[in-house]
Protein backbone atom coordinates (compact mmCIF):
# COMPACT_ATOMS: atom_id res chain seq x y z
CA UNK A 1 0.00 0.00 0.00
CA UNK A 2 3.16 2.47 0.18
CA UNK A 3 4.64 1.69 -3.23
CA UNK A 4 4.62 3.45 -5.97
CA UNK A 5 2.26 0.97 -8.07
CA UNK A 6 -0.70 1.35 -5.32
CA UNK A 7 -0.59 5.18 -5.48
CA UNK A 8 -0.51 5.52 -9.20
CA UNK A 9 -3.86 2.49 -9.62
CA UNK A 10 -5.27 4.56 -6.82
CA UNK A 11 -5.44 7.73 -8.94
CA UNK A 12 -6.58 5.46 -12.05
CA UNK A 13 -9.40 4.49 -10.14
CA UNK A 14 -10.29 8.39 -8.72
CA UNK A 15 -9.09 7.98 -5.37
CA UNK A 16 -6.30 9.40 -3.43
CA UNK A 17 -4.19 6.65 -1.86
CA UNK A 18 -5.16 5.63 1.31
CA UNK A 19 -4.23 3.07 4.06
CA UNK A 20 -7.59 2.02 3.97
CA UNK A 21 -8.54 -2.08 3.16
CA UNK A 22 -11.54 -1.25 0.78
CA UNK A 23 -9.25 0.75 -1.53
CA UNK A 24 -6.64 -2.12 -1.51
CA UNK A 25 -9.03 -4.49 -2.52
CA UNK A 26 -9.77 -2.53 -5.63
CA UNK A 27 -5.77 -1.90 -5.88
CA UNK A 28 -5.22 -5.66 -5.47
CA UNK A 29 -7.91 -6.61 -8.13
CA UNK A 30 -6.19 -4.18 -10.81
CA UNK A 31 -2.65 -4.97 -10.31
CA UNK A 32 -3.11 -8.68 -10.33
CA UNK A 33 -4.72 -8.22 -13.75
CA UNK A 34 -2.77 -5.89 -15.15
CA UNK A 35 0.33 -7.98 -14.21
CA UNK A 36 -1.53 -11.15 -15.66
CA UNK A 37 -2.23 -9.36 -19.04
CA UNK A 38 -5.88 -8.89 -18.85
CA UNK A 39 -6.15 -5.22 -19.21
CA UNK A 40 -6.05 -4.87 -22.61
CA UNK A 41 -8.08 -4.59 -25.55
CA UNK A 42 -10.20 -7.33 -26.56
CA UNK A 43 -10.08 -9.19 -23.37
CA UNK A 44 -13.52 -9.82 -21.27
CA UNK A 45 -14.19 -9.61 -17.86
CA UNK A 46 -17.35 -10.46 -15.76
CA UNK A 47 -17.68 -8.61 -12.56
CA UNK A 48 -20.15 -10.86 -9.56
CA UNK A 49 -21.99 -7.77 -7.21
CA UNK A 50 -20.59 -4.58 -9.22
CA UNK A 51 -22.07 -2.05 -6.59
CA UNK A 52 -20.80 0.73 -7.33
CA UNK A 53 -17.33 0.02 -7.80
CA UNK A 54 -14.89 1.98 -9.97
CA UNK A 55 -13.42 -1.05 -11.84
CA UNK A 56 -15.93 -1.75 -13.81
CA UNK A 57 -15.20 1.22 -15.94
CA UNK A 58 -11.36 1.77 -15.32
CA UNK A 59 -11.28 -1.40 -16.89
CA UNK A 60 -13.53 -0.45 -20.07
CA UNK A 61 -11.22 2.73 -20.70
CA UNK A 62 -8.76 0.27 -21.21
CA UNK A 63 -10.65 -1.72 -23.91
CA UNK A 64 -11.97 -4.30 -22.01
CA UNK A 65 -15.41 -5.57 -22.76
CA UNK A 66 -17.16 -6.02 -19.22
CA UNK A 67 -20.41 -7.88 -18.23
CA UNK A 68 -21.49 -6.40 -14.94
CA UNK A 69 -23.62 -8.37 -12.31
CA UNK A 70 -25.96 -7.78 -9.44
CA UNK A 71 -28.71 -8.45 -7.47
CA UNK A 72 -32.13 -7.79 -8.02
CA UNK A 73 -33.29 -4.71 -7.16
CA UNK A 74 -36.05 -5.96 -4.70
CA UNK A 75 -33.36 -8.12 -3.05
CA UNK A 76 -30.96 -5.22 -2.49
CA UNK A 77 -33.84 -3.33 -1.03
CA UNK A 78 -34.43 -5.74 1.36
CA UNK A 79 -30.88 -6.63 2.65
CA UNK A 80 -30.20 -2.65 2.96
CA UNK A 81 -27.28 -2.91 0.00
CA UNK A 82 -29.32 -0.29 -1.76
CA UNK A 83 -30.04 2.48 1.08
CA UNK A 84 -26.13 2.57 1.54
CA UNK A 85 -25.55 2.85 -2.32
CA UNK A 86 -23.51 -0.21 -2.78
CA UNK A 87 -25.64 -1.61 -4.75
CA UNK A 88 -26.00 -1.02 -9.25
CA UNK A 89 -28.93 -0.23 -10.57
CA UNK A 90 -27.97 -0.34 -14.03
CA UNK A 91 -24.42 -0.03 -15.59
CA UNK A 92 -25.02 3.96 -15.52
CA UNK A 93 -24.07 3.89 -12.01
CA UNK A 94 -20.98 2.08 -12.65
CA UNK A 95 -19.25 5.28 -14.61
CA UNK A 96 -20.25 7.81 -12.03
CA UNK A 97 -16.61 8.92 -11.40
CA UNK A 98 -16.29 9.91 -15.06
CA UNK A 99 -13.49 6.89 -15.40
CA UNK A 100 -14.30 6.14 -19.02
CA UNK A 101 -15.60 8.18 -21.97
CA UNK A 102 -19.25 7.53 -22.41
CA UNK A 103 -19.23 6.50 -25.60
CA UNK A 104 -16.29 4.22 -24.88
CA UNK A 105 -18.25 2.47 -21.69
CA UNK A 106 -21.63 2.33 -23.69
CA UNK A 107 -19.90 0.37 -26.29
CA UNK A 108 -17.59 -1.83 -23.56
CA UNK A 109 -20.18 -2.32 -20.46
CA UNK A 110 -23.15 -4.69 -20.45
CA UNK A 111 -25.22 -4.98 -17.45
CA UNK A 112 -27.27 -7.95 -16.04
CA UNK A 113 -29.16 -9.55 -13.08
CA UNK A 114 -27.33 -12.36 -11.45
CA UNK A 115 -27.88 -14.15 -7.95
CA UNK A 116 -24.31 -15.27 -7.06
CA UNK A 117 -26.20 -18.31 -5.21
CA UNK A 118 -27.57 -19.19 -8.50
CA UNK A 119 -25.08 -18.57 -11.24
CA UNK A 120 -26.79 -19.08 -14.57
CA UNK A 121 -25.36 -21.31 -17.18
CA UNK A 122 -25.64 -18.87 -20.22
CA UNK A 123 -23.09 -16.41 -18.86
CA UNK A 124 -20.21 -17.94 -21.36
CA UNK A 125 -16.58 -17.86 -20.50
CA UNK A 126 -14.08 -14.59 -19.70
CA UNK A 127 -10.81 -13.82 -19.99
CA UNK A 128 -11.02 -12.58 -15.90
CA UNK A 129 -13.79 -13.29 -13.09
CA UNK A 130 -13.59 -10.74 -10.15
CA UNK A 131 -15.51 -9.69 -7.27
CA UNK A 132 -14.67 -7.33 -4.52
CA UNK A 133 -15.76 -8.03 -0.40
CA UNK A 134 -19.18 -9.81 -2.26
CA UNK A 135 -18.64 -13.22 -1.85
CA UNK A 136 -19.07 -13.43 2.59
CA UNK A 137 -22.74 -11.97 1.73
CA UNK A 138 -24.13 -15.41 0.39
CA UNK A 139 -25.37 -16.26 3.91
CA UNK A 140 -22.72 -19.29 4.59
CA UNK A 141 -19.68 -20.16 3.80
CA UNK A 142 -20.94 -22.95 2.15
CA UNK A 143 -22.18 -20.48 -0.20
CA UNK A 144 -19.22 -18.82 -0.69
CA UNK A 145 -17.11 -21.48 -1.60
CA UNK A 146 -19.43 -22.89 -4.17
CA UNK A 147 -19.21 -19.25 -5.05
CA UNK A 148 -15.58 -19.64 -6.29
CA UNK A 149 -15.87 -22.97 -8.06
CA UNK A 150 -18.69 -21.63 -10.37
CA UNK A 151 -17.36 -18.61 -11.02
CA UNK A 152 -13.92 -20.58 -11.88
CA UNK A 153 -16.12 -22.42 -14.27
CA UNK A 154 -16.81 -19.47 -16.34
CA UNK A 155 -12.78 -19.46 -17.06
CA UNK A 156 -11.54 -19.45 -20.29
CA UNK A 157 -8.42 -21.48 -20.60
CA UNK A 158 -5.91 -19.68 -18.94
CA UNK A 159 -8.28 -17.36 -17.54
CA UNK A 160 -8.21 -15.27 -13.98
CA UNK A 161 -10.54 -15.56 -11.17
CA UNK A 162 -9.71 -12.87 -8.67
CA UNK A 163 -11.74 -12.12 -5.75
CA UNK A 164 -11.45 -10.46 -2.12
CA UNK A 165 -13.09 -10.90 0.96
CA UNK A 166 -13.22 -11.07 4.86
CA UNK A 167 -10.62 -13.07 6.45
CA UNK A 168 -11.04 -14.39 10.42
CA UNK A 169 -7.83 -13.13 11.66
CA UNK A 170 -8.87 -14.45 15.12
CA UNK A 171 -9.42 -18.04 15.05
CA UNK A 172 -8.99 -20.72 12.19
CA UNK A 173 -11.53 -22.63 14.41
CA UNK A 174 -14.49 -20.72 15.53
CA UNK A 175 -16.32 -17.90 12.98
CA UNK A 176 -18.98 -16.65 12.02
CA UNK A 177 -21.33 -18.18 9.58
CA UNK A 178 -24.98 -18.29 8.60
CA UNK A 179 -25.36 -14.61 8.79
CA UNK A 180 -25.48 -11.86 6.46
CA UNK A 181 -21.68 -11.71 6.53
CA UNK A 182 -19.72 -14.60 6.96
CA UNK A 183 -16.23 -14.64 7.96
CA UNK A 184 -13.92 -16.63 6.16
CA UNK A 185 -10.80 -18.80 8.00
CA UNK A 186 -7.76 -20.28 6.90
CA UNK A 187 -8.87 -23.30 6.58
CA UNK A 188 -12.04 -22.23 4.37
CA UNK A 189 -9.48 -20.36 1.99
CA UNK A 190 -7.16 -23.81 2.20
CA UNK A 191 -10.42 -26.10 1.32
CA UNK A 192 -11.28 -24.19 -1.35
CA UNK A 193 -7.24 -23.51 -2.69
CA UNK A 194 -7.82 -27.30 -2.63
CA UNK A 195 -11.08 -28.11 -4.35
CA UNK A 196 -9.18 -25.64 -7.11
CA UNK A 197 -5.79 -27.77 -7.36
CA UNK A 198 -8.15 -31.19 -7.97
CA UNK A 199 -9.66 -29.17 -11.03
CA UNK A 200 -6.26 -28.14 -12.27
CA UNK A 201 -6.07 -24.37 -10.97
CA UNK A 202 -2.94 -22.65 -9.40
CA UNK A 203 -3.53 -21.33 -6.55
CA UNK A 204 -1.85 -17.86 -5.02
CA UNK A 205 -2.92 -17.17 -1.40
CA UNK A 206 -0.56 -15.27 1.46
CA UNK A 207 -1.59 -15.44 5.13
CA UNK A 208 1.00 -12.81 5.52
CA UNK A 209 -0.97 -10.18 8.89
CA UNK A 210 1.76 -7.87 8.35
CA UNK A 211 3.45 -6.42 11.39
CA UNK A 212 3.71 -2.65 11.23
CA UNK A 213 1.94 -0.36 14.12
CA UNK A 214 -1.69 -0.05 12.06
CA UNK A 215 -1.39 -3.80 10.92
CA UNK A 216 -1.92 -4.16 14.65
CA UNK A 217 -4.48 -1.86 15.60
CA UNK A 218 -8.10 -3.16 15.28
CA UNK A 219 -10.55 -0.80 14.18
CA UNK A 220 -13.84 -0.73 16.15
CA UNK A 221 -17.44 0.82 15.15
CA UNK A 222 -18.21 3.33 14.14
CA UNK A 223 -15.36 2.91 11.44
CA UNK A 224 -12.71 5.07 10.67
CA UNK A 225 -12.28 6.75 7.03
CA UNK A 226 -8.82 6.38 6.81
CA UNK A 227 -6.26 3.91 8.79
CA UNK A 228 -8.30 1.03 8.76
CA UNK A 229 -6.53 -2.02 7.93
CA UNK A 230 -8.23 -4.56 10.26
CA UNK A 231 -12.10 -4.29 12.37
CA UNK A 232 -14.23 -6.10 14.49
CA UNK A 233 -17.23 -7.40 13.55
CA UNK A 234 -19.38 -9.42 16.47
CA UNK A 235 -16.33 -10.69 18.14
CA UNK A 236 -14.29 -11.47 15.64
CA UNK A 237 -10.93 -9.48 13.87
CA UNK A 238 -10.88 -9.24 10.74
CA UNK A 239 -9.14 -8.05 7.35
CA UNK A 240 -9.67 -7.91 3.55
CA UNK A 241 -7.64 -11.18 1.77
CA UNK A 242 -7.44 -11.89 -1.51
CA UNK A 243 -7.58 -15.23 -3.85
CA UNK A 244 -6.06 -15.80 -7.33
CA UNK A 245 -6.72 -18.86 -9.17
CA UNK A 246 -5.34 -19.60 -12.57
CA UNK A 247 -7.70 -21.88 -15.10
CA UNK A 248 -4.86 -23.53 -16.77
CA UNK A 249 -4.17 -23.05 -20.63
Amino acid sequence: MRSAQFAQIAHIIGEVPNLHRKQWEFCYIYRVLETAGMLQPGKRGLVFGAGREPLVAAFAARGVHVLATDMAPDLAEESGWADTSQHAWGKEALNDRGLCPPEVFDANVEFRVVDMNHIPDDLGQYDFVWSACAFEHLGTIRHGHDFIMNAADLLAPGGIGVHTTEMNCSSNLRTLDNSSTVLFRRRDFRAMAQALGKRGFEVCMNFDQGDEPLDRYVDLPPYRGDEHLKLKIAKWVTTSFGLVARRPA
